[in-house]
């Protein structure tokens, strides 16, 4: 099998990177500057590195795409003079805009693949059911790629491929903080059972790190 992960040289991205290799599948990971060995160059926002990362894949089917790489950049911010909107086109241009080109860009090469699976990964903070305020270009962008996801289930399920998004826990990186709920490596097993589970039969599905249906 080869999985094809964003975002894959820390935090989360970096253990299902770690994961995926120890268990002898073909990994490749993509990195901003990075572009050595299985970690190929890829910003996200570009379109022209989406182009060339296509181009140097050739023939390669991917079995697994993984959506991950994304940036939270207003924690914090307040609402009186916070927010400036080149905060809120550098949030989306990465959590949203990214994921659709990462998946436009690769779809030849998940088309090449039997039962191909995308995954992506979004957050427990897109739901409407948590609205307890504030970050809310974090919360908009991953709302935002909740319902990509949603509605490119819905395209992609006639071609045979499925797609998942993900909650992946308040977990212990960069991103969540020292003082979050799981490890690393805690995410890591669940997501990867998440999407080992994955199928045309929940296509679609919003799902957290332990298997519980999130709600929208």
């Amino acid at each position: 099998m080869t999985v094809l992960i964003t975002g894959a040289n820390r935090g989360i991205g970096k253990a299902l990177f770690d994961g995926y290799a120890a268990r002898g599948e073909n990994v490749i990971g993509t990195h901003r500057q990075i572009d050595d060995g299985p970690m190929r160059q890829l910003d996200v926002t570009d379109p022209g590195s989406h182009e060339k990362l296509a181009d140097r894949l050739g023939d390669t089917s991917i079995d697994l795409l993984i959506c991950n790489a994304g940036v939270y950049v207003d924690k914090g911010q307040p609402l009186e003079g916070g927010y400036p909107a080149a905060m809120w086109a550098e949030s989306f241009a990465t959590n949203v805009t990214g994921v659709f080109l990462t998946i436009q860009h690769l779809l030849p090469h998940l088309q090449r693949a039997q039962d191909a699976k995308i995954a992506i990964i979004s957050s427990q903070m897109a739901s409407h059911t948590r609205a307890p305020g504030g970050s809310y270009i974090y919360r908009a962008s991953k709302a935002a790629v909740l319902n990509l996801g949603r509605n490119l289930a819905a395209d992609l399920e006639p071609e045979g491929i499925s797609v998942g998004i993900y909650h992946p826990g308040w977990v212990q990186t960069d991103m969540g903080g020292g003082t979050a709920a799981i490890t690393v490596d805690e995410a890591k097993d669940g997501l990867m059972a998440r999407f080992d589970a994955l199928a045309l039969s929940n296509t679609g599905c919003f799902e957290t790190w332990d298997g519980s249906v999130h709600p929208y």
